[in-house]
């Protein structure tokens, strides 16, 4: 049986309520994590910027988290700070936040890029 796939999600989040349906839908084996209260580690997090190659990508910008921290500050941060915030705070990463076990990333949801990313 192949590894799950490893999803962080937050249960009032709309768009991670429909990655789930939609991973089910695709018979896509999943394991969820709630972001707010177990988000995803620093290593993870310092993978996830590695994969993707943007900090913003990982930063949830229409979040309270980021409107009370400021775009100015995040931008500001260097990228260790960067790091460290998102590890402290669920709510300030990109959600649904998922990893493959190949060890890349999705951040946000897309169906047409999921489907591509996770086709086997």
């Amino acid at each position: 049986m192949a590894e799950p796939l490893l999803v962080y999600s937050y249960n009032r989040c709309s768009t991670c309520r429909k990655a789930l349906a939609w991973l089910t839908d695709q018979g896509l084996a999943h394991e969820v994590h709630d972001i707010v209260d177990h988000p995803p580690s620093r290593d993870e997090l310092v993978a996830a910027h590695a994969c993707l190659g943007d900090r913003k990508l990982l930063f949830n910008t229409s979040g309270q988290s980021y409107r009370a921290l400021g775009s100015s500050v995040v931008k500001a941060m260097s990228d260790a700070e960067a790091l460290d915030a998102l590890s402290k705070d669920g709510k300030l990463i990109k959600r649904p936040f998922l990893k493959r076990p190949d060890g890349s990333f999705l951040v946000g949801f897309k169906p047409e890029v999921w489907a591509s990313a996770l086709q086997n």
